[in-house]
């Protein structure tokens, strides 16, 4: 529902709220693609680098959350270490990309509230 005043153009609130949901709904897709991401990975070092799951869990979430793996690889199967590496080039593009559009809808709105647009050069 769009809200106007009489003159039929928009309010502010109602620029506010949209720009409000936006930014909530980016935030909702964002982590549930960073659930899938730990729930596959975890699943990954469990079954491919015969880990216990809350040590899984661990490698799974640090590698998402850029810090590196826990423990050595040296012990990990050929399939582990295959696995291993490539999910960790996995969650570093996923760290980039994630943060990057988490900040857009902000950074899109902070370039309107200071109306600068580039076509005006």
């Amino acid at each position: 529902m769009r809200y106007a005043d009489p003159l039929g153009k928009e309010t502010a609130e109602a620029r506010r709220f949209r720009a409000r949901r936006r930014v909530g709904w980016c935030r909702s897709d964002r982590l549930s693609q960073g659930g899938v991401s730990l729930l596959g990975g975890t699943i990954g070092f469990k079954y491919l680098a015969r880990q216990d799951a809350l040590t899984a869990f661990e490698n799974a979430s640090m590698l998402l959350g850029g810090m590196g793996p826990v423990g050595a690889a040296e012990n990990f199967p050929r399939a582990g270490k295959w696995f291993a590496s490539l999910f960790a080039l996995y969650a570093g593009l996923v760290f980039i990309i994630v943060a990057g559009l988490l900040i857009a809808p902000v950074f899109h709105r902070i370039l309107h509230r200071f109306h600068w647009d580039a076509s005006k050069r």
